[in-house]
């Protein structure tokens, strides 16, 4: 056709269209398309399909719905089901909301991709309910050809039992989704873009477990002809887990060829710089992590939220916790949250760094000052920055603090102590002044029974009273007499200590870490990773666990020693 294209002229545009598409060469079959001296029906056809696999949904959306509009024959079902794969495609990708288009579900192929389209929305349960329908229907319309096994049931049904092991892997039921992908690796499918997404998710659940599984699945996502079937996304999420997978199979230098190549198919992407910091950090070289860590979040602002958290981690993980904090002051997006602000306040009081701690709060006051004033956000800041100062003994400098939520609030008279007392310390006029604000003793009695209290079960000291001595109750002698004297007595037992100094652990230091253990204040739910994401995990083990090199090998049977066995006294008998 190109040698005889002048000849040929227009009239063979289609069938050059059509022969680009199946070679793969999708960029010049769009050109050949666009390219048309008219745009048949047939020619829109195949646009919408080059316009998909060029991920321009938006575009193909619109062919599809012309096409719908404006044709009446046999392949109407089809182009719905095209229709509907692009508006999943658009939900899952492109994190676009759902839009009605009016598409029946008549079909398996069009129930499924209406339950592509909710799990792109996260709506897992209606995906998982609606994947169920598709399966039915499925079986439904295969049964009625006589022709077709089970095991060709089996193979068509693959693809939707494995977007069911996906629904269920990102609601935690990782054991069943493992079950459900095997079975489908199992079958061994023609479609290889379902193999090596199957093989990716099982990878994804295996993590740093079960390596030697992954590395067999990890060949599947190999298969001549994969970067035809998948979508930009679901490569990029495929190679990060063979980046991912290296690492953890101590290939080091594959990790960092892999995710080298990532980072400059897309060199804003925080990921592969992250898997890089992890490979580095297994090397122990921490100070080169965060330099990388530093040039990327320079390079790309946009996405340096992330990369600072990290960075503030691994300086963490140094010791330096000062470090630490201006990496983490210095993240715009995060800076005046309350997590950050009880995390910054934890570490420079660990610090013993008051001050500091005392600026973080002035700051973010400043900024719920001026962005929402008066908000329960802002004065629940205003208490915690009163209390902090008043603990650290900064009462002077609590005083702002504390005017400000008394005038919000003049009934409260804890407030209005606690003000009187920081004034008393530089301003008693104003102390005294503000203490008749205060109200009168009388008014703060309540009427209270003094004697039903001090026997309420949070009393600490109970006054008892004076028993009633009868004639036969009389003491035979007045006073006590000494300890040594008395008949129950037995003298002081020997060999315990007054006090057991140094409980615990020698050398432990439970107070400091547990202030500065996340783990310690607040637990986290085991999370599923998204099938396709590189979510590895590279935090330290448990610290009950020995380090190998401080494990003791246990003696065996010949060598072991025996306790050295106290004489019993007493001669025979035993006990």
């Amino acid at each position: 056709m190109n040698t005889h294209s002048k000849l040929l002229g227009s009239d063979v545009v289609f069938e050059k269209a059509y022969c680009e598409y199946r070679l793969n060469r999708v960029e010049s079959a769009l050109k050949t398309i666009e390219a048309a001296p008219e745009q048949t029906d047939k020619l829109k056809e195949l646009y919408g399909q080059v316009l998909y696999r060029l991920e321009r949904y938006d575009d193909c959306k619109s062919v599809y719905t012309d096409l719908i509009r404006n044709s009446q024959d046999e392949y109407e079902e089809e182009r719905k089901t095209n229709l509907a794969a692009v508006v999943a495609s658009m939900s899952q990708w492109e994190d676009a909301p759902l839009e009605d288009l009016g598409l029946p579900e008549s079909t398996y192929e069009l129930c499924y991709n209406a339950a592509c389209a909710l799990i792109g929305q996260g709506q897992l349960t209606d995906a998982y309910n609606k994947l169920q329908q598709a399966e039915e229907l499925c079986r439904v319309s295969l049964a009625d050809d006589s022709d077709v096994t089970e095991e060709d049931i089996d193979s068509e049904l693959a693809v939707i039992h494995s977007q069911m092991a996906y629904v269920m892997q990102l609601q935690g039921r990782t054991d069943e989704a493992l079950q459900l992908y095997n079975q489908v690796i199992k079958l061994k499918p023609s479609d290889v873009g379902l193999l090596a997404v199957t093989a990716n998710n099982i990878i994804t659940i295996n993590k740093d477990q079960n390596v030697f599984d992954s590395k067999k699945k990890v060949k599947l996502t190999n298969a001549e002809g994969v970067e035809y079937k998948l979508a930009r996304k679901q490569l990029q999420a495929i190679d990060l887990n063979k980046a991912l997978l290296a690492m953890y199979t101590n290939q080091a230098d594959q990790c960092r060829k892999l995710s080298s190549s990532l980072q400059s198919q897309n060199p804003s992407h925080p990921r592969p710089v992250l898997i890089q910091v992890a490979q580095l950090c297994r090397e122990k070289q921490h100070s080169r992590a965060i330099e990388l860590l530093q040039q990327f979040s320079e390079q790309h602002p946009e996405s340096a939220s992330g990369i600072k958290l990290t960075m503030a981690q691994l300086y963490l993980v140094q010791g330096h916790v000062t470090k630490a904090c201006d990496v983490l002051r210095s993240i715009e997006e995060f800076k005046h949250k309350s997590g950050m602000i009880s995390a910054l306040v934890t570490m420079y009081s660990h610090e013993e760094d008051i001050d500091s701690a005392i600026d973080v709060f002035k700051q973010a006051i400043e900024h719920y000052q001026s962005e929402q004033p008066g908000s329960v956000a802002h004065l629940a800041l205003v208490r915690e920055a009163a209390n902090f100062k008043l603990k650290y003994g900064r009462k002077k400098e609590a005083i702002s603090d504390l005017e400000q939520l008394w005038k919000q609030n003049p009934k409260d008279i804890h407030t209005l102590a606690q003000l009187i007392s920081a004034y008393s310390l530089v301003n008693t006029d104003k102390a005294k002044s503000l203490s008749k604000h205060l109200p009168s003793a009388d008014t703060m009695a309540f009427n209270v029974d003094v004697d039903e209290l001090e026997n309420s079960h949070g009393a600490t000291y109970v006054r008892k009273k004076a028993a009633k001595v009868t004639g036969e109750n009389l003491p035979k002698e007045q006073g006590w007499l000494p300890m040594r004297e008395r008949s129950y007595y037995r003298g002081k037992k020997k060999g315990k200590k007054k006090e057991q100094i140094g409980k615990g652990t020698q050398g432990a230091t439970a107070g400091a870490s547990a202030e500065l253990d996340a783990s310690k204040t607040a637990s986290s739910p085991p999370t599923s990773p998204r099938p396709g994401s590189a979510s590895g995990s590279t935090t330290a083990p448990a610290s009950n666990v020995v380090p190998p090199r401080q494990q003791k090998p246990a003696a065996s049977g010949a060598t072991r020693k025996k306790a050295p066995q106290k004489k019993k006294k007493g001669g025979k008998g035993g006990w």
